[in-house]
């Protein structure tokens, strides 16, 4: 089987992993998480990054230290992983999601603004939607597949309405805006570090934010909210949400790999973009100018999507459909839903995701190529 997208494990794992074990630091405290940690702020130009133990629980922190409340909102995406809805209904709220745009897979921008336009209103500094006159504190963009929306447009939207922007950035390890690092634009953002990511620890995630404050609070959350070094005293409901040294250790053996990862996938969208150039009608997903994107996972458009995926699967060639739109599963259906004409449902209908870890080699990208080009 090729995988989708599988883990390399080709730097020091070994080394710092065996590091663990023989010191016997292998729970949530040694000097792996700590390293980690500053590898990833570094990384992401932020200056603090808090270690979790998966992208989700960062994102349910981040939610909580964002003072999202049971009967509120928190606007979302359609176009997402599930992990994105569920963490709001973890702390109580309800999304709003609002469709995709059509060529990028982001939250639609222009539809983001009418909707705040025409269905909400301020109340008490807060941005409150107008039916019923629920707050509306947090705007969660997710950066999906690892491509980015016009992120000074969307600030610039936010800050009108006073929304806190979380950026779920889990799959935007190494993408950019103008510059700029996934993640660092909002109040806080997150990454996730899943076995299929572009760098893995397993199962762990990262919260990043330039606050101080919050960076702190992040770990004491994550950790009980134990305010004792020596007494078991814990000063109000904590999560073990955080990282484990063992963990941790593989992250940093692969952050030193990090930039030749980045490298690789950009290799493997410009083979499959060259090779897949004119073949029926192919698409893959836009990327605006001023985005560099890490292009965690490789992903088509086309009519053809359901035979496709079963001419790769039948060879072994691991490949997936798009995530159902969070509208369209049981538990999100009666949330409210923003579109015009329900671009979501034709991106999940139309496109598929192609092998492309980074230890993928050119002949088994070839042999997904001709499996592309029989259905044609």
């Amino acid at each position: 089987m090729v995988l989708l997208s599988g883990p390399n494990m080709a730097g020091n794992e070994w080394k710092y992993v065996k590091d663990c074990l023989d010191t016997g630091w292998v729970s949530s405290v040694g000097a792996y998480v700590d390293q980690f940690e500053k590898m990833t702020a570094a990384f992401a130009g932020t200056k603090y990054a808090v270690a979790t133990s998966s992208g989700t629980t960062a994102l349910h922190i981040a939610l909580i230290l964002s003072d999202v409340r049971p009967n509120d909102y928190v606007i979302a995406p359609n176009v997402t992983f599930v992990a994105s809805c569920n963490v709001i209904r973890y702390v109580g709220a309800d999304p709003i999601l609002i469709d995709a745009d059509e060529h990028t897979w982001q939250m639609d921008l222009d539809l983001l603004e009418d909707f705040l336009h025409n269905e909400t209103e301020q109340k008490n500094g807060f941005c409150c939607l107008k039916k019923d006159g629920r707050r509306i504190p947090v705007i969660m963009p997710v950066h999906v597949l690892g491509n980015i929306c016009d992120m000074d447009r969307l600030m610039q939207i936010a800050n009108k309405h006073h929304l806190t922007v979380i950026e779920d950035s889990t799959e935007a390890l190494g993408s950019y805006y103008k510059g700029k690092h996934a993640g660092s634009f909002g109040l806080m953002g997150t990454f996730s570090y899943n076995g299929n990511k572009i760098i893995t620890t397993g199962g762990g995630g990262m919260i990043v934010t330039d606050d101080e404050a919050l960076a702190k609070k992040a770990k004491h959350l994550t950790t009980q909210a134990k305010s004792d070094s020596f007494e078991y005293i814990h000063d109000e409901i904590g999560y073990n949400y955080r990282l484990v040294n063992v963990s941790a250790a593989m992250g940093v053996a692969q952050m030193e790999q990090l930039p030749s990862f980045i490298e690789r996938k950009k290799e493997i969208i410009r083979f499959y973009k060259s090779a897949l150039s004119g073949i029926g009608d192919i698409e893959f997903q836009k990327v605006i100018e001023d985005v560099n994107s890490n292009w965690w996972l490789p992903t088509l458009k086309t009519s053809r999507q359901r035979e496709i995926l079963k001419a790769l699967n039948d060879q072994k060639l691991q490949s997936r459909p798009f995530w159902i739109p969070m509208n369209q599963l049981k538990m999100f259906r009666d949330d409210l839903y923003y579109h015009k004409d329900n671009r979501s449902d034709y991106i999940y209908t139309h496109c598929l995701s192609i092998p492309c870890s980074t230890n993928i080699t050119n002949e088994e990208m070839e042999r997904v190529v001709d499996s592309v080009k029989s259905v044609f």
